[in-house]
C-alpha cells in the first residue's frame, strides 16, 4: 500500500484502517521499522510546533525508486509523483532536513537549515497544462511568503525558465540539471 502512495499524504490511523490493524500505534511502529531499515521515509508538514508535526499527515518516499514504481499500485503512470520521489532521494543524499508545506496550497518540499526554512521546491512532470502550472506556482509562492524566501524552485522533467513574481524569483529547472548541480551542498 505504501509504495502506491509515494508523495501522498498518509496518516497512521488511515493505514491502520486499510490494513485492519488494531491500533495506530502499531501501524506507526511498523512504519518506524520500515524507515529504520532505510526502505522508506516519512516527512512531516513543517510547523514550529513539534506536537502539530506529529499529528499532521506525513508524506512517504522510497529509497528504491524502481521498487516503488514496480510494486506500487497505480491507476496511471503518475510520473509527477515518481519524479518527486527522485527529488526526495537527492535531497536525502544532500543530507537536507526535509519537510513539506501545507496551507491553502501545498509545496512539495521545504528545507530547514538551523532554525529556519531556507528553500522551497515544487516538483511536477511538466507545466504545459495551465491548471498544473497555476497549482505549482501558487504552492511555491505561498511557501515563499510563509518562510520569507526571495527564491523558489520548480523542478520538471525538461522545462527551464525564470519567472519574476511579486514575491521573488521562481526558477524552473529540469530535474537532471538540478541533480547535477552541487553548490556548497545546499538544496537550492
Amino acid at each position: 500500500m505504501l509504495t502506491g502512495s509515494v508523495g501522498k499524504h498518509i496518516t497512521f490511523n488511515s493505514l491502520r484502517k486499510t490494513l485492519g490493524l488494531g491500533s495506530a500505534t502499531t501501524t506507526s511502529e511498523y512504519c518506524d521499522y520500515l524507515e529504520g531499515c532505510y526502505l522508506c521515509f516519512f516527512i512531516s508538514c513543517y510547523d514550529p510546533s513539534l506536537k502539530r508535526q506529529m499529528i499532521l499527515p506525513k508524506k512517504v518516499y522510497f529509497i528504491d525508486h524502481a521498487l516503488a514504481r514496480l510494486i506500487g499500485f497505480r491507476a496511471s503512470e503518475d510520473r509527477g509523483r515518481l519524479l518527486e520521489n527522485l527529488v526526495f532521494i537527492e535531497l536525502k543524499r544532500r543530507q537536507a532536513q526535509i519537510y513539506y508545506h501545507k496551507g491553502a496550497f501545498e509545496c512539495d518540499f521545504v528545507i530547514r537549515e538551523g532554525t529556519h526554512i531556507h528553500s522551497a521546491i515544487q516538483v511536477c512532470s511538466e507545466m504545459t497544462d495551465s491548471i498544473t502550472r497555476e497549482r505549482e506556482i501558487n504552492g511555491l509562492i505561498e511557501a515563499m511568503q510563509m518562510y520569507h524566501l526571495k527564491k523558489g524552485m520548480i523542478l520538471t522533467a525538461y522545462e527551464e525558465e525564470t519567472m519574476i513574481h511579486d514575491q521573488g524569483e521562481i526558477q524552473v529547472l529540469p530535474i537532471w540539471k538540478w541533480m547535477l548541480s552541487v553548490v556548497n551542498h545546499h538544496c537550492d
